[in-house]
């Protein structure tokens, strides 16, 4: 697989640099596929009005079930924003796509993370009990999906030693409540449901993914290569605003669960979870770092996806600073 320089990826935007205004792109369209309970920084950049003036127009065209679900829809042609876990993306370059990791979608910290629910009265205890369990995942191939893996891993047992099934986020709760499946798994992206689940009582915590990945990037909004080629102005505005929407909800909790809650109501969502809403544990900037994505190549080599030295995380990483380099 051919993975071109970021310098020849970005070299086009050294022009829009040059004009000496930040704010102004080419007209483009960006559509996306939401997520139930979720508002991504770039709707959150639109709420803001950070697109105002800017040529930038982001359209939401329905919900995806997953991660990848939504590459599925970027690689066809059907959106121009993707977001997934680390893991499927680079799963989904590997198998052909040229996606370009454009910014930290969400993080994992001690505030915000992804976290593993059993029944108070539950035997399981630890990680090593999940082996031989039925765990409640959104989607398979993602985040959880690996980090489930990699937990298991973690304690000496086969990384497919616990059973997964597929339950959408809305639903994880009751699965769990109603004794369906043994563990249910709260991703980053979905601490309004689990906060919701938490405040009822009667569930305890056994595991979090920062127990088993430390601070790490949990996934990307993610581009295709040719669009950024071909659009490199707005792709630029676009990630560059993204970012300073993540940056807004961090110094603005309160107003961003407002605005949050205004845009559940809007699509027909229960706007009350978005009191639950934690940030987007992302590091200021909105930046990603090498680790956000080498971990997980690190991974697939392990697992012999990928051999050493095949990818590296500048090969995906966008960055327009390269751009007058």
């Amino acid at each position: 697989m051919t993975f071109h320089s970021r310098k020849l990826l970005l070299s086009a935007a050294l022009t829009f640099v040059l004009s000496g205004s930040a704010f102004a792109a080419e007209e483009a369209k960006f559509r996306y596929l939401a997520s139930q309970g979720g508002l991504s920084a770039h709707e959150l950049a639109a709420e803001l009005g950070y697109f105002d003036g800017t040529g930038i127009t982001i359209e939401n065209v329905g919900y995806a079930t997953g991660g990848p679900a939504s590459l599925i829809a970027l690689a066809s042609g059907d959106v121009e924003i993707g977001s997934a876990a680390t893991s499927a993306v680079l799963n989904s370059i590997v198998g052909g796509n040229d996606f370009v990791a454009a910014y930290p979608s969400n993080g994992i910290n001690d505030e915000v993370q992804s976290i593993f629910y059993v029944l108070e009265d539950s035997p399981i205890r630890d990680i090593k009990d999940i082996a031989g369990k039925t765990v409640a995942v959104n989607t398979l191939g993602a985040h959880l999906d690996y980090t489930i893996r990699e937990a298991l891993h973690s304690v000496g047992l086969p990384t497919d030693a616990a059973n997964q099934i597929v339950v959408p986020g809305p639903q994880l709760e009751q699965v769990l409540r109603s004794g369906q499946v043994d563990v249910s798994a709260f991703g980053y992206w979905q601490t309004t449901f689990e906060g919701e689940a938490k405040q009822k009582g009667g569930l305890r915590a056994i595991f979090d993914d920062t127990d088993v990945l430390g601070e790490i990037a949990g996934g990307f909004i993610v581009l295709r290569r040719d669009f950024i080629e071909k659009h490199p102005e707005a792709a630029k505005v676009f990630v560059e605003q993204s970012e300073r929407a993540l940056d807004y909800a961090r110094e603005h909790p309160e107003e961003t669960r407002v605005i949050f809650a205004k845009a559940l109501a809007t699509r027909g969502e229960n706007a009350d979870i978005a009191q639950y809403f934690r940030g987007y544990g992302v590091r200021p900037g909105g930046k990603a770092v090498e680790r956000d994505l080498q971990f997980w190549i690190d991974v697939l080599v392990r697992e012999g996806k990928l051999k050493e030295g095949q990818l590296s995380a500048n090969d995906i990483l966008y960055s327009s600073e390269t751009a007058s380099n």
